[in-house]
């Protein structure tokens, strides 16, 4: 259901307990494979199962209205016929795998082209079945992808319709299910209504459109459904573990806030460090990718230590990224930074350890308002306008707005009727008519 859900094959580290025992057994089929059909007269047994899988494999890959190329498959690879050959010694196993490998041919995604010719160059029997069967796998994997994306929004409608459905039941059986619901939606207007004018949380009354994360003054009125909504998300992602009164409509993704929320905590450390560091060592270095994607790893590398130990990990990357700053100033032919701007540094680095850091405050008021923006006007407009302090974490925040607008999106779809009706009890009754009009599940 994740809007970027995608499916990839587990690959095991060689050095890991599991692979090596998955590679010694592999190995060890093949050699006993080689054995049988170099032995005289051949065995045939192991692959006449092979052959057996492969016909499967590619029976699975067709589509209903492939039916001549259904035919030609159970034709070619047609295994009573096969055991008969086998039994008289007259199997061949390359001529098969030529029939294969045109099969393949006709089967595969471009994608997979190379692939399946750089076969036709392999003239041992048992490498090439090894090499046909590991093809075989991708293949199957690029089918489920496909598959997956065709039912996509299929499978999508038919969850918004049967999680509604079954929360309606237990609604049934409990007509105080959205208590909590009620409260949260409550507190959103309560935020709204009693924000100072400077606070960049709606729209302005002239405009329907959302304010870019940049501006920084526009009225709080009036209220609209969709402005109590999107101020009632950003909610859950300061929601206190303490506080039991979680949203009923929001349950099953609570996980999944708090994934979110984990990742804006990171990324607001990561911007700080960014933006405290840029103001002592210029656009020069920062005009440079590669720079920046250093003390990206650096700061990324503490984020674990950061969540139990803020300022130990921040003392570390404070003295790394003063290092690394004071290299790349002189391996450029730049000054270096002097000892009372090196002190200032990291001083300054370290002090994004506390929580009412100024610099991290304000790097977390903009996030927060650029996800409000992204609920409001998606994320590929919200990214055009990023304030000061944003722009180098732009990547980052992208994922983080995709993912948080796709788990709104999809909860307001479920439970948009019953998010209607409470919005309708709490604005007053000539916006309660601009509720019907606005919000669109």
């Amino acid at each position: 259901m994740k809007h970027d859900f995608h499916l990839e094959e587990k690959v095991l580290p060689s050095n890991s307990l599991e692979g090596k025992i998955k590679e010694t057994m592999h190995n060890a089929f093949w050699d006993h494979l080689n054995e049988q059909l170099s032995s005289t007269p051949p065995d045939f047994s192991c692959a006449l199962e092979l052959l057996k899988e492969i016909k499967e494999i590619l029976l699975s890959l067709l589509l209903p209205r492939q039916s001549r190329l259904r035919s030609e498959i159970e034709e070619a690879l047609d295994m009573d016929f096969l055991k008969q050959k086998a039994e008289h010694g007259t199997l061949s196993v390359p001529h098969l795998s030529k029939h294969i490998l045109n099969m393949m041919a006709l089967l595969c995604a471009p994608v997979r082209d190379e692939a399946v010719q750089n076969l036709e160059n392999i003239t041992d029997p048992v490498q090439l079945l090894r090499g046909i069967l590991q093809v075989l796998g991708l293949m199957k994997m690029d089918m489920m992808k496909y598959t997956i994306q065709s039912l996509q929004p299929h499978l999508q409608e038919h969850s918004i319709q049967h999680e509604r459905a079954k929360f309606q039941e237990q609604l049934n059986k409990q007509p105080n299910l959205l208590d909590y619901t009620t409260k949260w939606l409550i507190k959103a207007v309560a935020d709204l209504t009693t924000l100072p004018s400077t606070c960049p949380d709606t729209p302005d009354t002239s405009s329907t459109a959302c304010p870019s994360p940049s501006e920084s003054v526009i009225s709080p009125e009036p209220l609209s459904p969709k402005m109590v909504l999107s101020q009632g998300f950003l909610n859950l992602l300061l929601w206190n573990p303490e506080n039991k009164e979680f949203p009923e409509t929001l349950l099953m993704d609570r996980t999944r806030l708090q994934e979110l929320n984990s990742q804006l905590y990171q990324l607001t450390i990561l911007a700080s460090v960014l933006l405290v560091s840029s103001s002592f060592s210029g656009s020069v270095l920062f005009g440079s990718p590669h720079f920046v994607d250093k003390l990206k790893r650096i700061a990324k590398a503490q984020m674990e230590d950061f969540n139990f130990r803020p300022e130990e990990a921040m003392l570390t990357v404070s003295e790394q990224v003063s290092q690394e700053i004071h290299q790349s100033l002189k391996n450029m032919g730049l000054a270096a930074l002097s000892s009372d701007n090196t002190m200032s540094l990291v001083g300054q680095l370290q002090n994004i350890a506390k929580k009412e850091n100024c610099v991290r405050s304000v790097i977390d008021q903009r996030i927060h308002l650029f996800l409000k923006c992204c609920l409001v006007l998606g994320v590929q407009r919200s990214l055009l306008d990023l304030p000061e302090g944003l722009t180098l974490i732009e990547a980052e925040l992208a994922e983080l707005g995709q993912k948080f607008v796709s788990l709104t999106q999809h909860n307001q779809q479920v439970f948009g009727p019953y998010y209607t009706e409470i919005i309708n009890t709490l604005i007053p009754p000539a916006q309660g008519l601009e509720t019907e009009v606005k919000i669109h599940w």
